[in-house]
């Protein structure tokens, strides 16, 4: 007796990504986690820095979305401590914040985000495609 393996119109890849949202607003987290839910992506939430990089290390998604202003534990430092662990260093993290001045950006990218996007400036779909290409 054989099977079919069938999935609708998500990309394999897509379908199998795991994404590690750490977002401080629960309300910003459920929202954007259930679209990309809905979209086939894993999703993994954190509401604080700490427990975010900890999840990242045990859980070692494939994407990463991280505010810069977290209790416990900044996106900064987040960042920064993921960029130096070999076991998290290569993966991507898509920086979603209100922090428009163009030194957080600077410094953000420097230590190592692939993209850089202010929340108020971009529509979900937006970041959607954001998300799609980078996991690409």
């Amino acid at each position: 007796m054989g099977f079919e393996f069938r999935y609708s119109n998500f990309e394999f890849t897509q379908f199998m990504a795991k994404i590690l949202f750490i977002e401080d607003e629960a309300a910003l987290q459920s929202a954007v986690g259930k679209i990309l839910t809905d979209e086939g992506y894993q999703i993994i939430s954190a509401l604080d820095g700490e427990i975010g990089l900890r999840l990242a290390q045990d859980e070692l998604p494939d994407l990463i979305l991280l505010d810069c202003i977290l209790p416990r534990k900044n996106g900064f430092e987040v960042l920064a401590e993921l960029k130096k662990d070999l076991k998290t260093s290569g993966i991507p993290v898509i920086i979603l914040s209100n922090l428009e001045g163009s030194e957080d950006i600077q410094r953000m990218i420097e230590l190592g985000a692939t993209t850089y996007l202010v929340k108020t400036n971009y529509r979900l779909e937006e970041i959607m495609k954001k998300i799609k290409d980078t996991l690409k």
